[in-house]
């Protein structure tokens, strides 16, 4: 997708002051189809001893570290749908139900691709409004992974209104294993077309300070990296 077409700038909410308080705006993640639990439980050492807000990790670790968290503030996210976004809804469903058992606090759900290059709509807003009533339910917070680069430009415009109508929490640029999501252009462009209400979250490929400082001050309300320790020691 083209996002470099010229658009409205958008004021940043990102104080340049903060640049050495990088922490409170990323999302550690680590989603690797070999990862150990001994990757898991230093990946929430990590997030404890910089205070970062979020992390995100597999299904088949949410219980464990919600174990390892307790009495942390930080959010634990998990996938559905991941990273392919074309199971079915009801499967998507019923991932979100044992993601919230284990003790999920976010649902990062991809969309489904195939659905929105068959021009399949219908189903595509059914998907995400089914998976944003799941989470709304249960007070907790969907974001919806968009996949930025395996979109044009009418296709993120027809998503960006979906989720404004369905309210979701956050649009997720990228999985980071189909597509980068580490454009400052990009985040711009959906921040113009997305409600005030939804944040956007940068994904794919960020390693260092200057490029999530760069994604932060054109809108991102967070940084999703496997690279969050190097971008913070980086930033110091």
């Amino acid at each position: 997708m083209n996002y470099h077409k010229k658009t409205k700038t958008n004021e940043s909410s990102f104080p340049k002051e903060e640049i050495g308080h990088l922490s409170k705006y990323l999302e550690h993640t680590i989603i690797k189809a070999d990862t150990s639990e001994e990757e898991i439980k230093i990946l929430c050492a990590e997030a404890i001893e910089y205070g970062i807000v979020s992390i995100c990790i597999s299904p088949y670790f949410v219980r464990q570290v919600s174990r390892f968290l307790e009495g942390t503030n930080i959010k634990i996210a998990t996938v559905v749908g991941f990273p392919m976004g074309y199971s079915s809804t009801a499967a998507k469903v019923e991932e979100i139900k044992r993601a919230f058992i284990d003790g999920a606090d976010e649902i990062d759900a991809v969309v489904n691709l195939n659905a929105i290059k068959s021009g399949n709509w219908s189903y595509v807003e059914n998907d995400i409004v089914t998976l944003t009533q799941m989470t709304s339910m249960k007070d907790k917070a969907i974001k919806i992974i968009f996949e930025v680069d395996l979109l044009n430009e009418s296709e993120a415009l027809k998503l960006c209104e979906i989720c404004n109508c369905t309210e979701v929490d956050y649009v997720k640029l990228s999985t980071g294993i189909n597509s980068k999501g580490n454009n400052p252009s990009i985040v711009q462009f959906l921040k113009q077309h997305l409600s005030d209400s939804i944040d956007v979250i940068a994904a794919g490929g960020i390693e260092t300070s200057k490029e999530a400082r760069l994604l932060l001050e054109a809108g991102a309300k967070r940084i999703a990296s496997s690279k969050s320790i190097k971008i913070i020691k980086d930033a110091l």
